[in-house]
């Protein structure tokens, strides 16, 4: 199996290189001014963390998150129109942890106006 391409969703290939970096604030530049998002994160179980809202809500997002632990790996991408859609695995020191699925909707000057993030340990696709 090849490399996935990762120009069928450049989008959201650059916000997870971004997200995994020293300077994941900089996604923040990235962001419309009407942007809302959701991240539905679990680790296993019956629990799991909604975090969603705007601006705020993502600063206070990235303000909790543990730098360095984890990383975003691309299985399968598409884009349509303004629509990215991003078939992931998240990575703790090389091993998969977790899948995840990412959709985006940009606005015409390329920043994103509506993330949605679901991230589940339950079913890996590798």
């Amino acid at each position: 199996m090849s490399a996935p391409s990762t120009s069928a969703a450049p989008f959201l290939t650059t916000w997870f290189g971004i997200l995994d970096s020293d300077d994941a604030d900089r996604i923040l530049d990235l962001i419309s001014d009407d942007f809302s998002f959701s991240i539905l994160f679990s680790t296993g179980g019956d629990t799991g963390t909604d975090f969603h809202g705007g601006r705020a809500a993502l600063e206070g997002y990235l303000a909790q998150r543990t730098v360095g632990v984890r990383t975003h790996h691309l299985l399968t991408a598409s884009t349509v129109g303004l629509d990215e859609l991003y078939l992931g695995e998240v990575r703790r020191s090389g091993t998969p942890e977790a899948t995840f699925v990412a959709s985006a909707r940009l606005d015409d000057q390329g920043r994103v106006r509506r993330l949605l993030i679901g991230r589940s340990p339950a079913v890996l696709f590798t």
